[in-house]
């Protein structure tokens, strides 16, 4: 497979994760319509909390069998468990004190920031302050982490002449991307902001686009100790998201709709995994 080739495996695996963003610019959604979504929103990313710390954590417990059987230096799993530790901690803590420091400068406009219908009319500055925006922000980038490391492993296994594996893994990966779309966009729905299709593309290729790069890294570079860093980083920030949206939910109220959504928000995710397996991954 040529460099092209696999780089568009890449662009077609992060590309669909426009498919979901749409959802942000419906009007007219009933609150309990809104709850759904937003708890939809945190199964699927619990999901991916759960898929990437286990993914995390597989080269790390390799290391440690390996130095007990003899076979490798302890050094070795001591390093990439220092390594795993430090991304998580770095994605989650550092995100509560900017949110705290990011609250002290809050833009507000309209009465209450949270409940503010966005007009597609105002002015883009608004909507960036916008703490809807900063943890819609703060979804992308956690699942942009993520999908960097998909993308290593699209290009690895691309490079290494195992196409069909490489096939699957976009296929999965495409469907996967889908439904992290829609996560991205729970914010704007929960909190009736109604963001402009510049904001969404923005949201989209912060998300999307690390699994273009990832592709284009992983043809010539593996490392286990980056492609543990940017899981565990990935972890921790979405980690941070789904305790924030669990507020949001919290605070609509209606608890049986956040226990179903959150039922229709693992199934999803878990189905687009079951593709993944299937490729031996």
């Amino acid at each position: 497979m040529t460099g092209g080739e696999i780089v568009a495996l890449g662009a077609i695996a992060g590309g669909t994760i426009v498919l979901g963003l749409p959802v942000a610019r419906s009007r007219g959604l009933s609150r309990g319509t809104r709850s759904l979504l937003n708890a939809v929103a945190i199964g699927i990313l619990l999901f991916l909390f759960w898929d990437i710390l286990s993914h995390a954590v597989e080269p790390v417990e390799d290391a440690l069998m390996s130095a007990h059987a003899g076979e490798a230096s302890w050094l070795r799993f001591g390093w990439l468990a220092a390594v795993l530790a430090a991304g998580v901690t770095a994605g989650l803590v550092p995100l509560g004190y900017y949110d705290r420091w990011m609250a002290g400068r809050r833009t507000r406009f309209g009465p209450g920031a949270m409940a503010v219908n966005e007009p597609a009319t105002r002015a883009e500055t608004g909507l960036l302050a916008h703490p809807t925006f900063r943890l819609a922000l703060l979804i992308a980038i956690g699942i942009g982490l993520h999908n960097f490391s998909e993308g290593l492993a699209i290009g690895q296994s691309a490079a290494g002449g195992e196409i069909g594996l490489a096939v699957l893994l976009v296929i999965g990966f495409a469907l996967h991307n889908a439904t992290e779309g829609f996560g991205i966009t729970a914010p704007f729905a929960a909190a009736e902001v109604r963001p402009s299709w510049s904001v969404l593309g923005l949201l989209g290729l912060i998300g999307g686009g690390p699994t273009f790069l990832g592709t284009l890294i992983g043809q010539s570079f593996s490392n286990d100790a980056v492609s543990i860093l940017f899981l565990a980083l990935a972890a921790g920030s979405i980690l941070f998201v789904v305790i924030e949206l669990v507020g949001v939910a919290l605070r609509m109220g209606g608890k049986h709709v956040l226990y179903w959504g959150l039922m229709i928000g693992l199934v999803a995710g878990f189905a687009t995994d079951f593709l993944i397996t299937v490729a031996g991954v």
